[in-house]
């Protein structure tokens, strides 16, 4: 049904645009299905890393790549901090020294300090001639908030956005999780969707390497250890609400609310598409969605709502 929706003639003239900030080691495995009539703009400045995306190319309708830095100025050059592990490399100064209780701040160490070729994310849009963005996603370690709000006008648009703020201070100067949210609450457009907090044990390598300085005895010892809050993956959808809204961004966003599991929401878009449009389309993505509500019960979904509530049961 996906691909039904996405061969229609909205999407000729208008493909589904994908941003992925930080695209190291792979870009979204969750656009895989859309990927063939999609247009995808990645950026990465950490090249040891980015290999991949030559694979990439043939999956996607268009594929644009940038082994540069995407911030939201429009500086030719900028200094980037080069880490020992290439997903915490960032344009802003890690603070490795202030991680120091975690076993993970090794990640943080800067290898080097170089000179790289910056674009800011509005120029690029500009210059690929890309007025609307469709998904958004963000791991720029730091600059989150700052590069969605580099999008101006194409922001309100966006159907998926998702990012990675940091809780604890790793970087100099950063956009917070805090931020993020009193600027997502402020703007008004977006639900949120997902939230999955992420994080590491705070013990110190040193301790854990009392348990076995390497191998799978000390990653047990490491993984049984409790995680404290470390950075979240939070997904906002819009909400579409905007009276200008249009066929094609119901048809889109439904695909979308699908892709990530908001089957109830998808629902709710085909709703308040009948609103304004006639479109026999309609019922066949309704029967679709009440489908996927009814299998996710048969694969046993509900589970971790029956463990949380005996849980209760055994603590009450």
């Amino acid at each position: 049904m996906i691909q039904k929706i996405l061969q229609r003639p909205e999407f000729e003239q208008q493909p589904p645009v994908l941003i992925d900030v930080g695209a190291s080691g792979r870009l979204h495995p969750i656009w895989r299905r859309v990927a063939p009539y999609a247009v995808c703009v990645a950026f990465d400045a950490d090249a040891r890393d980015f290999a991949y995306a030559t694979d990439e190319k043939g999956k996607y309708r268009k594929l644009y790549t940038f082994n540069c830095i995407v911030t939201d100025t429009e500086a030719p050059e900028i200094d980037f901090h080069l880490t020992a592990h290439p997903h915490c490399s960032s344009l802003l100064r890690p603070q490795s020294e202030l991680l120091q209780e975690y076993d993970f701040a090794w990640k943080f160490d800067v290898d080097r300090k170089i000179k790289l070729k910056n674009r800011s994310l509005n120029s690029v849009l500009a210059e690929l001639k890309l007025d609307y963005v469709d998904w958004f996603k963000t791991d720029s370690q730091g600059l989150d908030w700052r590069l969605f709000e580099n999008l101006g006008p194409r922001k309100n648009g966006v159907k998926v956005a998702e990012f990675e703020p940091g809780i604890i201070s790793s970087y100099e100067g950063e956009d917070k999780m805090y931020s993020l949210l009193a600027g997502m609450e402020q703007n008004g457009h977006f639900w949120m969707s997902d939230f999955v907090v992420k994080g590491s044990p705070r013990i110190k390598k040193a301790a854990l390497n009392q348990f076995g300085k390497q191998g799978f005895w000390r990653k047990l010892h490491y993984f049984a250890h409790k995680q404290t809050p470390g950075w979240g993956e939070i997904t906002y959808l819009n909400r579409f609400d905007n009276p200008q809204t249009t066929l094609r961004d119901y048809l889109l966003g439904w695909v979308f609310a699908i892709l990530c599991q908001q089957h109830g929401f998808a629902l709710l878009l085909i709703e308040k598409a009948r609103v304004r449009f006639d479109d026999a389309a309609f019922d066949d993505m309704e029967t679709y969605t009440k489908r996927q509500i009814s299998g996710r019960v048969w694969k046993l979904k509900f589970w971790h709502a029956v463990v949380l509530k005996w849980n209760d049961l055994l603590n009450a």
